[in-house]
């Protein structure tokens, strides 16, 4: 099945894998992706064929690159508010608590974050890299920043967060810290992600079921308490969608440029 953007298919042993199918962009989200990537977390809720999901991005040069910079998402006048499309895209905010496991390939940068901090453990091929491409541009990172600190030692995710676009992490030292449980070559990463699912979909489905809902409560309150803040902390903090703009523009014809394609 392809939704948007998103592509839902059978892999046998009881695995549903779900690829974010915008090579061309490499696999930023719009908010057809996004859509479709609800619809495929509520459909996978009733589908007691699949006990376990691994979740990719098509192509090898990127997992996904957060929000696509062509979405316009029209903000509150208020400081109180913000809107974050992104915030109803990954699994567990869509009350899906079958396991899903993250297959990295190539980059993961910014809004990837929604996603990967709410996938059980994380597969990384060689060449995957993450940053968060924030602070460069004079944006707040804060829902992304709170994904990740649950995920790696307090100093290499505020470093992440902070650095911006001037250092990527590699997958071996995404390793090192935690975020990352195993790397292995590029061409072996989406079969090394199945068999790990596979093993998932294998046991009893309410046990494994139940054991992504205990581990992820044990983080939950502390989560639920630092997004809370997020929504001021991004008003106050983020400069003017124009000056945004003109940062991205700027730096995307200098050395230290966020470059994509």
């Amino acid at each position: 099945m392809s939704t948007s953007g998103v592509r839902r298919t059978a892999a046998g042993d009881g695995v549903a894998l779900v690829t974010l199918d915008r090579p061309e962009r490499h696999n930023a989200l719009d908010g057809a992706t996004v859509d479709g990537l609800r619809e495929v977390w509520r459909e996978l809720r009733f589908d007691d064929a699949v006990r376990a999901v691994v979740l990719t991005g098509a192509g090898d040069k990127a997992f996904c690159t957060g929000v696509d910079r062509g979405l316009d998402v029209p903000q509150p006048s208020s400081p109180y508010s913000v809107d974050d499309p992104l915030l109803t895209a990954g699994p567990k905010a869509n009350d899906l608590w079958k396991p899903v496991v993250a297959a990295v390939n190539g980059m993961a940068c910014g809004g990837a974050f929604y996603l990967l901090g709410e996938a059980e453990f994380l597969i990384a091929a060689t060449g995957a890299t993450f940053f968060d491409p924030h602070t460069t541009y004079g944006m707040v990172s804060a829902y992304e920043s709170v994904l990740m600190a649950q995920r790696m030692p307090y100093g290499e995710a505020m470093r992440m967060s902070l650095m911006g676009t001037a250092e990527r992490v590699s997958a071996r030292r995404a390793y090192e810290t935690g975020l990352v449980s195993e790397v292995v070559p590029g061409p072996d990463l989406l079969a090394t992600a199945l068999r790990a699912a596979a093993v998932l979909a294998s046991y009893p489905t309410d046990a494994v079921q139940g054991t992504v809902r205990a581990v992820w409560s044990a983080r939950e309150a502390a989560r639920a308490h630092a997004t809370a803040l997020a929504p001021h902390l991004i008003a106050l903090g983020n400069l003017p969608p124009e000056r945004q703009a003109e940062l991205f523009t700027g730096r995307a014809r200098g050395p230290a440029a966020f470059r994509l394609r």
